[in-house]
C-alpha cells in the first residue's frame, strides 16, 4: 500500500500544479488506475469490496438464523441460544456442512443490529429527575434500612438528597417540598419512574392514572410530569447516577445520627458542598451552572403544600383510629364518628369536622397502639392490658 506522502504528493502535482493525471502516471511511475484511486480519496482507503462476501452454505440458512434469534427475544435469558447451539443445530437439523466461524460472525453481527444504542442527551435548564434510593444507617444508636429521596437537575448537576423511614406517600411529598425549598423554585418538569406512589394505572395507550396525592402535588406547584418506559432506567439517568453517587459518597461509610433531623442537616450541607465541584468536562462549577437552572425555576407559592396522606377514619367503641394497620387512641367523646387521618413523616393528625382532636409521633411499627397525645381533652389516662397489648383509654 502506497504511504500518505506519495498520496499528498501526486494530489499536489494534479490539483494544485494542474497536470493531468497521464501525466502523472508518467512522473510517478504508477498506473493510471492507481493515479485515479489517489483523486478519489485524501487517505488510503484500504481494501474495499464492491459487493458482500457470498456464503454459499451458510446462505440458505440465513431466515433460520433469524428465526432462532427472534424466538430468543422471548425465552428466558439462561436459556438463549449461543452462537455454537445455533450451529449445532443447522448441522443436526438442516444439514449444514460448512464452519463453525462464519455461523459465529453472522450470529454476532446480527445480536448487535438488534441492541438499542443511544446518543447523549441535551439538558435545558430548568428540569428536574426524581427517585428514591434505599442504604443503612445508624439513627438514635438502631442500625436500620432507610429510603432517601433524590432530586437532580441534569442542565447543573446539583443534587439534594434527605432521608426517611420509608419510601411514603408522605415521605414523597416531604421530599419535594424540601428540594423546592432546597433550590428556591419549582421545576419547569419532573420525569420519574412509574413509582405507584404517584402512578395509580398505566392504561394501555401508555397514559398514566396519577394517584390523588400526587394530583394534588401537581396542580399545587404546576410543574409538568413526565413519567419513563417501565423498566428502563436509562430515561432518567442522571437521578439513577445521582443515587448512586449519594449511596457511595454521603452514606459511605453507613452514617450514624442521633435523628432523621441531624441526618438530613448533614446531607444538605454535603449538597451544598458538591456544588463547589466540577461535573464530567463541564469547566464551570455546579454552582454556576445552577444559576442557569435558577433562572428558569417557577417562583415558590406563599403556602407550600401540606406533604401528608389523607384517609378517612372512623373512631372505634374503644376510642381508636386504625392507620397503617396501627390504633391511634382520640377521646372517648368521638367515638363512633367519622374522621380524616393525615399522616406525616413525623406525626398523625386525626380530624373530625375540621377540627384537630388528636395528634401523635408516627409510629412505623405494625400492630401498634399509640395513645399518648398532647390535647387538652386528654386527661384521666387510665393504663389497660388486653391478650399482651397495651392502649390507654380516656376516663
Amino acid at each position: 500500500m502506497f504511504v500518505v506522502e506519495v498520496y499528498a504528493a501526486v494530489r499536489q502535482f494534479v490539483f494544485i500544479g494542474g497536470n493531468s493525471r497521464r501525466e502523472a502516471a508518467r512522473v510517478f511511475g504508477l498506473s493510471r488506475e492507481t493515479i485515479a484511486k489517489m483523486c478519489r480519496f485524501s487517505l488510503p482507503p484500504g481494501y474495499t469490496r464492491s459487493k458482500p462476501v457470498e456464503k454459499p452454505k451458510l446462505g440458505p440458512l440465513l431466515s433460520v438464523i433469524g428465526g432462532i434469534l427472534e424466538a430468543d427475544r422471548s425465552a428466558p435469558v439462561k436459556q438463549r441460544h449461543t452462537a455454537k447451539r445455533i450451529f449445532e443445530r443447522l448441522r443436526d437439523e438442516h444439514g449444514y456442512a460448512g464452519g463453525y466461524t462464519v455461523v459465529k460472525d453472522h450470529v454476532r453481527i446480527c445480536r448487535a443490529q438488534g441492541q438499542e444504542t443511544f446518543v447523549p442527551l441535551a439538558h435545558p435548564p430548568g428540569h428536574a429527575q426524581v427517585d428514591f434510593g434505599e442504604a443503612v444507617a445508624t439513627i438514635g444508636g438502631v442500625r436500620r434500612k432507610i429510603h432517601f429521596f433524590c432530586m437532580a437537575l441534569p442542565h447543573s448537576d446539583a443534587c439534594f438528597v434527605t432521608a426517611y423511614p420509608r419510601e411514603t406517600t408522605e415521605a414523597f411529598l416531604d421530599g419535594h417540598v424540601a428540594a423546592f425549598a432546597f433550590f428556591a423554585g419549582v421545576p419547569l418538569s419532573i420525569l420519574y419512574d412509574n413509582t405507584k406512589i404517584a402512578v395509580a394505572k398505566i392504561c394501555g395507550d401508555g397514559q398514566r392514572q396519577r394517584t390523588r396525592a400526587f394530583t394534588e402535588l401537581v396542580s399545587h406547584y404546576l410543574f409538568r410530569d413526565r413519567f419513563g418506559r417501565p423498566g428502563r432506567g436509562n430515561d432518567k439517568g442522571k437521578v439513577e447516577g445521582l443515587v448512586k453517587y449519594a449511596r457511595s459518597n454521603f452514606m459511605t461509610p453507613a452514617p450514624e445520627a442521633a435523628s432523621f433531623e441531624a441526618l438530613n442537616a448533614d446531607l444538605e450541607r454535603r449538597c451544598r458542598a458538591q456544588q463547589e465541584d466540577r461535573a464530567g468536562r463541564h469547566a464551570e462549577t455546579i454552582g454556576t451552572r445552577l444559576l442557569a437552572d435558577r433562572a428558569v425555576l417557577r417562583t415558590l407559592l406563599a403556602v407550600s403544600l401540606e406533604p401528608c396522606e389523607k384517609r378517612a377514619g372512623r373512631v372505634s367503641s374503644t376510642a381508636l383510629v386504625r392507620y397503617h394497620g396501627n390504633d391511634d387512641s382520640v377521646p372517648t367523646a368521638y367515638g363512633f364518628r367519622d374522621g380524616l387521618v393525615k399522616g406525616f413523616v413525623e406525626a398523625v393528625v386525626i380530624l373530625c369536622g375540621g377540627v384537630e382532636i388528636a395528634r401523635h409521633e408516627r409510629s412505623y411499627g405494625t400492630s401498634v397502639f399509640v395513645s399518648s397525645f398532647s390535647l387538652p381533652a386528654a386527661r384521666g389516662l387510665v393504663l389497660l392490658r388486653h391478650s399482651g397489648l397495651e392502649f390507654r383509654a380516656i376516663g
